[in-house]
């Protein structure tokens, strides 16, 4: 499994079918199905836990990750101290138009409140506009206060909202890199 890029306290590396029950563990959590519904529509995670099913769909996305644009993928993160899957991370294409592309963040929720979402959106968010990426956008559902927050925190600005998307109305978040080098300079500490 190829490491994509480390920050202070997380690798951010593609995913591997060993990671089969950790993501299992990870995408079946109840609080993240609740800000996510089209988790639940990952083969066997609804009717329960498949570590095979899982294995095939980390398989199937280290496939598509080949054909996929520069700049854009699915990642796992992981924990420098410990070793353990604490969420995903994600750039894809978003469904219109597709010329634009989504950053998705999962974080199981035994880590919620560490800041490493933060964390990696910032370092994956730098990755992408040196890999030839202008912007990139977060799409919120509306009583997502957390991820709305983490969206403003790592600079995103907010558009407004739109129901195109995934078949809900959800906020709409954008980065550009200037918008992200401010941030990055005005983030305490």
């Amino acid at each position: 499994m190829a490491e994509l890029l480390r920050t202070n306290r997380l690798l951010v590396r593609d995913w591997s079918a060993a990671d089969a029950e950790a993501a299992l563990k990870l995408f079946g959590h109840e609080a993240l199905r609740r800000w996510a519904p089209e988790i639940a529509d990952l083969p066997g995670i609804p009717d329960g836990p498949d570590a095979t099913v899982m294995q095939e769909v980390l398989q199937r996305w280290a496939a598509e990750q080949r054909d996929m644009s520069p700049g854009t993928g699915r990642w796992a993160l992981v924990a420098l101290d410990g070793g353990a899957l604490v969420g995903a991370i994600s750039l894809l294409p978003m469904p219109v138009p597709e010329a634009d592309v989504e950053m998705e963040c999962q974080l199981a929720p035994e880590y919620w409140g560490r800041g490493y979402i933060t964390e990696a959106a910032w370092a994956l968010a730098q990755w992408a506009f040196e890999h030839s990426l202008v912007e990139l956008f977060a799409l919120v559902p509306p009583d997502n206060t957390r991820a709305a927050a983490t969206a403003q925190r790592i600079g995103m600005e907010w558009v407004g909202e739109s129901d195109k998307y995934h078949g809900q109305s959800l906020q709409v978040f954008r980065l550009r890199p200037d918008d992200l080098a401010n941030a990055v300079r005005n983030r305490p500490g």
